[in-house]
């Protein structure tokens, strides 16, 4: 049987790939984008919104109606129009009917759906219930009436208006998200008032600029009563430009000495915020701040009681610092991208979107007065043609009675046409009346003058518009509310800076060879003598206090800065310095460093070069840190050693041969980054094969006393012992005394007096 089958290669299309994908990709993005995520000027709904309240209003679920299952109309969507994903469907219909999402919900729902906690813990479609609002009707009340086109549905076998008849902006008023492909939307809700009122001021004045449009509309207007504090220069640029962005705090207010949070921005979660807060209590970010709760109820929807720890609190800066740090303050993406009458999408201005919307609307205005222009016509010649029956009734009644077939007699002898007759025809005996020739009359009377009224609007475009400008009022009579946003102008939210909370006390910050870190209190203790794991060992400690940076630097010459307050305790073991920052694999942490910002430390490799830094120049923003020291490929860098006083401070560098070399440190520059000069003298060659390296540097005063450890050793040179290693910068230096010239680390003893100057 197989043999049978035969197939018509000729008939195969042969198309590369690369133009067969690319075609696909465009085609589906142009589908997304105009069919999916985008909202229409025309009436501000992208496809599934649409599709989901032209069923509701077929299933007969107006305003008045009683409410039906969810899930009746999701089938009705997505088995008549829509042939998507019904989880997808219902989701978009429980957005519309939630009135902290939608400025102007389109959606009665009754039973749970969602909160302003957690707007997706709506119930599924089967429990909930729901109908249109009355303020749908401001989509639909006209979409009978001839003013739009319509579309076969996806099988063909119904069709779907193209576009909603809207009569009012509705792209503004309820605004629209969506990301497409290359393209997305940010469109924010407007108060329906002021939208109504710069409509009307555009159809009186149609040169008016966006600057004079923001009379009316003066922001957005969102559904929660969290205050707008961007500035009015900012929101005009942004409706001139149709992008930018608009900020929104939280309203708050005093009572019995706590704080009550009462409003909170757009799609805020009030359990949200109190994570946050909560999560900078347990860090000990929030010292004045004693308890939190959420008194929210049905009566009070955001009610947030903050409890400060004392009357003393600046409740304003600690506001201040939760606006800057907390979802209490909030910056919203404005991009006004929406499909235009033309079909195509575009980044409009607020003028552009007014202009455009009403010529759309002046357009279904007129297709509506036509449409009812050419009803009017057909009764009139309806009537017409019954008049005639009253006016020769007995003839009519014979013909109908002898003629086998009447219609074309009548339309013969009467001159009818073909509505005419039938009419004549199905025309009942009760109405045969003389009273009915009197109404028939009053009627053609009651139509001519309609005929007349509506030839004159359509022949006058100013008659036309004075009819939207008083049908939107009716609108915003009918459906407007006050403004719920407020616009104020606030100070920028000021972070507290976390050292200004954490008491100022001595620390000692502790490395080990491994890496771990701890900080002991106070400057008196040895950190020798610290307890270490197993295999593990002191590397270097660094004196300063707990409210400053402690800075890190690893082998290949990156930096690392972190709180020297969240440092653990140095009563433990210590934490692994990988806990909070990310070194590149394979490095290891060569030193620490803290001080005041202002505190200059040299830094240099084990090539011989070297230079001075100041402590602030050496913190990093984030866990990957910052590179300071540029280290030759095979290099590391060397231990961090304070310089107290550069100008009258000596450096003492010693290799691995054993040289060791004293030098000025005002001979060493002062940077923020590089290799720095060289300090001591290594031939390139033995630097190259290891043969010969700096092992460590140390910086000290001219009276205090150099210390070398070799191994269990230890070799102490004072000043006067230390002559004889005295140089200019780039020398190779004196050989150190036999059984000391493969030192491991040096230390400094400061003398007497520059301990009482610290």
């Amino acid at each position: 049987m197989a043999d049978n089958l035969t197939f018509d290669f000729d008939r195969l299309e042969n198309r590369p790939v690369h133009e067969f994908t690319e075609k696909a990709y465009l085609d589906y993005s142009m589908y997304v984008i105009l069919d999916r995520a985008l909202p229409h000027i025309a009436d501000g709904l992208k496809p599934v919104q649409r599709r989901i309240v032209y069923a509701m209003s077929e299933l007969g679920l107006k305003a008045a109606a009683k409410y039906k299952k969810s899930a009746r109309t999701v089938g009705d969507v997505i088995g008549k129009f829509h042939p998507h994903g019904d989880s997808a469907c219902y989701e978009a219909m429980v957005l519309m009917a939630q009135d902290f999402s939608y400025r102007y919900p389109l959606i009665d729902g009754q039973g749970n759906f969602g909160s302003m906690d957690d707007p997706k813990s709506f119930a599924a479609m089967r429990y909930t219930e729901s109908k249109l609002r009355p303020y749908a009707d401001v989509l639909l009340a006209e979409l009978g009436q001839g003013t739009v086109d319509w579309l076969p549905n996806f099988d063909g076998t119904l069709t779907e208006p193209r576009l909603l008849p809207a009569r009012l902006p509705n792209v503004l008023l309820n605004g629209a998200t969506g990301i497409a492909v290359g393209m997305a939307t940010d469109i924010l809700p407007h108060n329906l008032r002021e939208v109504a009122d710069a409509c009307v001021a555009l159809l009186d004045a149609p040169s008016a600029s966006v600057r004079e449009l923001c009379d009316y509309i003066r922001g957005p207007d969102f559904p929660t009563a969290a205050e707008i504090i961007t500035p009015r220069a900012e929101i005009i640029s942004m409706y001139e430009t149709g992008g930018g962005s608009v900020r929104l705090r939280a309203r708050w207010e005093k009572e019995e000495g706590n704080v009550i949070i009462t409003a909170l921005p757009y799609q805020t979660s009030g359990s949200r915020v109190l994570e946050q807060i909560a999560q900078q209590m347990q860090a000990k970010k929030l010292p004045m701040l004693e308890d939190l709760r959420d008194e929210s109820d049905h009566e009070d929807p955001t009610r947030l009681v903050l409890v400060p720890r004392s009357n003393r609190v600046d409740l304003d800066e600690m506001m201040s610092h939760l606006f800057a740090t907390t979802d209490l303050e909030r910056s919203y993406r404005v991009n006004m991208n929406m499909i235009g009458t033309d079909g195509r999408p575009q980044v409009k201005d607020l003028r552009t979107i007014l202009k455009e919307w009403i010529e759309y609307r002046l357009d279904t205005l007129k297709r509506r007065l036509e449409h009812r222009l050419g009803k009017v016509q057909a009764e009139l010649h309806i009537l017409d043609g019954l008049l005639i029956v009253y006016l020769n009734l007995d003839e009519v009644i014979a013909i109908i009675r002898r003629e086998d077939e009447p219609k074309p007699v009548l339309m013969q002898r009467f001159k009818l046409s073909d509505i005419q007759a039938e009419a004549i025809l199905e025309l009942k005996l009760r109405k045969l009346a003389k009273l009915e020739e009197m109404k028939i009359q009053g009627e053609i009377k009651e139509l001519k003058k309609e005929r007349g009224e509506l030839e004159q609007l359509l022949g006058s475009r100013p008659r036309m518009k004075t009819m939207v400008k008083r049908e939107i009022q009716a609108d915003a009579d009918a459906h407007g509310d006050a403004r719920r946003s407020p616009l104020v102008e606030r100070e920028e939210a000021r972070q507290i800076d976390v050292t200004e909370l954490v008491p100022t006390e001595p620390i000692t910050v502790v490395l080990s060879e491994k890496g771990w870190i701890r900080a002991a209190k106070g400057h008196e203790l040895d950190p020798e003598t610290l307890a270490y794991r197993a295999g593990d060992a002191f590397r270097q400690a660094s004196r300063g206090r707990s409210n400053q940076q402690s800075v890190f630097l690893d082998s290949t010459g990156r930096s690392y800065s972190i709180p020297a307050h969240v440092l653990p305790s140095a009563r433990g073991l210590g934490e692994p310095i990988s806990s909070w920052v990310t070194p590149p694999d394979g490095a290891t942490i060569e030193g620490v460093m803290i001080g005041v910002p202002e505190s200059l430390f040299l830094l240099g490799s084990d090539a011989g070069y070297g230079f001075l830094a100041k402590l602030e120049d050496l913190y990093a923003k984030n866990r990957n840190g910052k590179g300071v020291v540029s280290v030759p490929k095979g290099g590391r860098v060397l231990a961090p050693a304070e310089a107290r006083n550069p100008a009258r401070d000596l450096v003492a560098a010693v290799s691995s041969t054993g040289r060791l070399l004293v030098t000025p440190a005002k001979e060493l520059p002062q940077l923020a980054r590089g290799k720095g000069l060289k300090i001591i003298q290594i031939p390139s060659a033995k630097l190259k094969t290891r043969e010969e390296f700096v092992v460590a540097l140390a910086v000290l005063d001219a009276a205090d006393t150099l210390v070398l450890v070799s191994g269990k050793r230890t070799l102490s040179l004072k000043p006067r012992d230390l002559e004889p290693y005295h140089g200019e910068r780039g020398r190779r230096g004196n050989m150190l005394p036999r059984g000391f010239r493969q030192v491991s680390r040096l230390a400094v003893e400061r003398a007497e007096f520059a301990d009482s100057e610290k």
